[in-house]
C-alpha cells in the first residue's frame, strides 16, 4: 500500500481515493490576522477571502499572487456566490448580509428581523432557487476584535432563509452559536455547524443535519462530532462527502457520517472551498494563512466557478 505524506491522515480506506500521495499542502498566502470566507471565482481564476480583523477582502490568483480586493469590508466574514455569480457576504460591522452587484455596487439583503438588528451574520450559502441561507451568531458583537461590541437585540442565534422575493424567515433557532453551513449536492440536506464550544465547553462540537422541505428545515440530528477543536466552515463535494474545518485541519466525512480522514494543517482552520482550474484544489483559510492542496473531488456548488461574471 502506498504511504501517504504526513499531512494526510487516513482513518477509513475510502479517504485514499479522495487524496493522492504526491499532493502537497502549500501555503499560498500568509501574514494575516484571522482569515475566513474563501470563495472561488472560476471566471477570474481567483480566490477571494476575508481577513476579518483587518476589515479587508483579499484576492489570490496563480498569476498575480495576493492583491487587495476590498479595502473596507466592514469586518466581512463568510462569502459565497449566488446563481448569477455575484458575491454574497456577511458583514459583522453593519450586522448584515450584502450582495456585490456586477457593477460593484453593494446591496443590503438583510439587516434586521422583526424590527431588531441581526446579531452578526457569519456564513452564507445560496440554493439553486436563489434563496440565501445564513447563520447569525454573536461573534461580531461580543468584542471589538471582529466587529463592534454590542448587546444582542435578537433573542436567539438563528439560522435564516431569505427567499428570492426578499422574505426573511427563521429556519432554526436552537443553536448556541450556529456557524458554517452547506448543502448536500441535491440540496435535500443542509448541514449546520454548532460552534458554541468556543466560549462554553459544555456545548458539543457537532455538525447537525437538517432535511430541506421547501422553505423549512426538519431536524435530523447530529451528523458528525469534531474530535479536535470545533466545526466552522465546511463544503460538500459532488459525491456528498462533507469536508469540515477543525482545530487540527480539515476533517472529511462520508455521507453516512463516517470520519474518513483528515488533512492536517499547522494552524487552526476556519473555512475552506473547492476551486482551481480543474476544480480539484481545496483552498483552506487557517488563522494567519491560506493553504492549497489537491484532492480527488470537486465541490457540489456549480456556480462557484464557470463562466459567470
Amino acid at each position: 500500500m502506498i504511504t501517504l505524506p504526513p499531512h494526510l491522515h487516513v482513518i477509513d480506506d475510502r479517504f485514499r481515493a479522495l487524496t493522492h500521495p504526491m499532493s502537497q499542502l502549500e501555503r499560498i498566502a500568509e501574514g494575516f490576522i484571522w482569515t475566513e470566507g474563501p470563495v472561488w471565482f472560476g471566471d477570474r481564476d481567483a480566490l477571494l477571502f476575508s481577513d476579518i480583523p483587518s476589515r479587508r477582502i483579499m484576492m489570490w490568483s496563480e498569476t498575480t499572487g495576493v492583491t487587495l480586493y476590498r479595502a473596507e469590508s466592514g469586518f466581512n466574514n463568510g462569502n459565497t456566490r449566488d446563481t448569477q455569480g455575484r458575491l454574497i457576504g456577511c458583514r459583522h460591522g453593519a450586522r448584515d448580509v450584502v450582495r456585490t452587484e456586477h457593477d460593484g455596487r453593494v446591496t443590503v439583503l438583510a439587516d434586521s428581523w422583526q424590527g431588531k438588528r441581526l446579531n452578526s451574520p457569519n456564513d452564507v450559502v445560496v440554493s439553486s432557487d436563489g434563496s440565501v441561507w445564513f447563520t447569525d451568531p454573536t461573534y461580531g458583537i461580543i468584542s471589538d476584535f471582529e466587529g463592534y461590541r454590542s448587546a444582542p437585540e435578537q433573542a436567539a442565534r438563528n439560522v435564516f432563509r431569505l427567499s428570492p422575493e426578499g422574505a426573511l424567515s427563521v429556519v432554526a433557532d436552537d443553536f448556541t452559536q450556529p456557524n458554517g453551513l452547506c448543502f448536500s449536492p441535491d440540496e435535500s440536506l443542509l448541514y449546520i455547524a454548532e460552534s458554541g464550544s468556543s466560549h462554553d465547553a459544555s456545548v458539543p462540537a457537532v455538525i447537525r443535519r437538517f432535511a430541506v422541505d421547501g422553505d423549512r428545515l426538519k431536524d435530523r440530528g447530529v451528523f458528525a462530532i469534531i474530535d479536535t477543536g470545533l466545526p466552522d466552515g465546511m463544503r460538500c463535494d459532488s459525491a456528498g462527502n462533507l469536508w469540515s474545518s477543525a482545530g487540527d485541519g480539515v476533517h472529511c466525512f462520508a455521507p453516512d457520517g463516517t470520519l474518513l480522514g483528515k488533512i492536517l494543517v499547522p494552524e487552526t482552520v476556519s473555512n475552506l472551498c473547492f476551486g482551481g482550474r480543474d476544480g480539484r484544489r481545496l483552498f483552506i483559510t487557517a488563522t494567519t494563512s491560506v493553504y492549497r492542496i489537491f484532492v480527488d473531488a470537486k465541490g457540489a456548488e456549480p456556480w462557484t466557478g464557470g463562466s459567470r461574471t
